[in-house]
């Protein structure tokens, strides 16, 4: 019979390195996931079919493609990287930040659509009367839209992180798979399962990502309900 505790120290920290991973990649690009959800949602321009297109890219790309793309444009040598190593000795590539860029990258379409789809829900009355009033639109936003499309907001962090937490090609070919670095459960499952006789600690890590996974989406429903009804209340 397989016991459960206490955890592995590879498992703690994987565990501790996806949280830590999840939590800043959905921590980092949340101001940038509200911004661009109320551009999409409020604003019309020349080009906003094409930047839709870019946001929501990720979700169709092999995520092989998009840690490629980030290795050669984060990377020591690469476009943005290297000005960045040179001029700051900034380095995220083959740590845990450039792992947290990767996920955020990864997770960043589900964001924006779930706030998105809060803010096509939001009666544009209640701003416009806000407004009439002499509030400035960046209170409006702040005190009448952002309280309303809370709910799409907790929905796209949960989802982001539960995304986050799954992250696997664009972690490994961006920042590789180091122990105690960037090797999070779903770099340390496989790890374990180019290893002989790795069969029980891959199951172990199997159900520990399950369970966390889960518990981040239950979190979502339980948060969304929450909110939803103290807005009614």
């Amino acid at each position: 019979m397989m016991e459960w505790w206490p955890l592995t120290d590879l498992e703690i920290d994987a565990l501790r390195l996806s949280l830590l991973v999840s939590g800043w990649s959905v921590l980092g690009s949340l101001p940038f996931g509200i911004f661009f959800a109320w551009l999409l949602a409020r604003v019309e321009f020349p080009g906003k079919s094409l930047l839709d297109g870019v946001l929501h890219l990720p979700l169709v790309l092999p995520p092989v493609v998009v840690g490629y793309v980030l290795l050669v444009t984060l990377g020591r040598k690469g476009v943005i990287g290297g000005w960045l190593w040179q001029t700051f000795g900034i380095s995220v590539v083959f740590s845990w930040k450039g792992a947290a860029i990767a996920s955020a990258v990864i997770a960043f379409p589900l964001l924006v659509r779930a706030i998105r789809l809060s803010l096509e829900g939001v009666d544009r009355g209640l701003e416009a009367a806000a407004r009439t009033l002499g509030a400035h639109p960046v209170r409006v936003f702040f005190t009448i839209t952002l309280p309303l499309v809370l709910p799409g907001v907790v929905t796209g962090v949960i989802l982001a992180f539960a995304r986050s937490l799954s992250e696997f090609g664009a972690t490994i070919t961006f920042v590789s798979s180091i122990p105690g670095e960037t090797r999070t459960l779903p770099l340390a499952l496989y790890s374990v399962t180019q290893v002989p006789g790795g069969d029980q600690a891959a199951l172990r890590l199997c159900i520990i990502s399950v369970v966390v996974a889960f518990a981040a989406l239950l979190a979502s429903e339980i948060l969304s309900r929450r909110v939803q009804a103290r807005l009614k209340g």
